[in-house]
């Protein structure tokens, strides 16, 4: 038996419910290994195979979606013509209410969501759909690893015509902040405080204010390409912008209220979405 790896295969983003922290986006980079007997070509599997088909099941099953632990005892689902609601009462009380269609949510086995755990589904998922002669497949996940801030952050773009538009998937994102052409530790920390899992929401997209038990809610909703969307959340758990949250209208954001704040200095803001990619904005 042979064991075949492929590090970094691919990167999931999406959204999880967590009881103690509520909705929170994560970025996993994803490695994984396949035992298994050597084919006719003396391969476990073609490395262009495992980059394609593997890599496009793990995408289209587990990324840019809200990551659901559906043995939570607080959690509600219930079924509607267009999909499912979700109702997810946090342990401090305060309470989630998310609608979409069934492609936008993934139910995961479990009372919370972990890495390990999330690991083991997606290799339970992969391992009947490989090669008879692959016998075991690994997977891991894993945060990016560098120095510096990073915030864990929610949105959804109802103007995107793919994934993204789902109103509740997210990232585990880094911030540089260049103050003058020098980084500043003080700022980037200060922000990556303040939205702290956090959803970005455009505030076109409120359509209503509740109080319930003296807790200001926000109610979200648009209907996209992929159907109708709606999430409620805790006020203090969110930011709006007057434009849609794409990470190009977040990094520039970042830069124009830091030059609000600082009207003699000068910005650059380097903010990611994700892994590796990400946008700049400059004031």
């Amino acid at each position: 038996m042979t064991t075949l790896f492929v590090n970094r295969l691919t990167v999931i983003d999406n959204s999880i419910l967590s009881p103690a922290r509520g909705l929170v986006g994560e970025s996993w980079q994803v490695d994984i290994e396949l035992d298994g007997d050597l084919d006719y070509q003396g391969m476990v599997l073609d490395f262009g195979e495992v980059k394609r088909s593997i890599k496009r099941m793990i995408d289209q099953q587990f990324d840019h979606k809200l990551l659901v632990p559906a043995d939570y005892p607080a959690l509600q689902i219930a079924e509607y013509p267009e999909g499912l609601h979700l109702s997810f009462k946090l342990e401090d009380g305060l309470q989630i209410e998310h609608r979409s269609p069934r492609d936008a949510i993934r139910l995961i086995p479990c009372e919370r969501i972990a890495a390990d755990r999330l690991a083991q589904i997606i290799a339970d998922y992969l391992s009947p759909l490989t090669p008879e002669n692959v016998s075991a497949v690994r997977v891991r996940l894993w945060p990016e690893q560098r120095d510096g801030v990073f915030y864990h952050y929610s949105h959804g773009l109802k103007q995107h015509a793919g994934n993204c538009q789902r109103i509740a998937h997210g990232h585990r994102s880094r911030l540089e902040i260049l103050r003058n052409g020098q980084r500043d530790n003080a700022l980037e920390d200060a922000w990556a405080a303040r939205w702290t899992d956090i959803y970005i929401g455009t505030r076109a997209d409120v359509i209503g204010v509740s109080r319930r038990d003296g807790v200001e809610y926000y109610e979200f909703g648009y209907r996209s390409a992929q159907g109708n969307f709606g999430l409620t959340l805790a006020r203090a758990a969110c930011y709006l912008l007057d434009s849609e949250s794409t990470v190009e209208n977040i990094a520039q954001h970042i830069a124009d209220q830091l030059k609000a704040a600082h009207p003699g200095d000068r910005f650059k803001v380097y903010a990611y979405e994700g892994v590796d990619k990400g946008a700049i904005g400059i004031a």
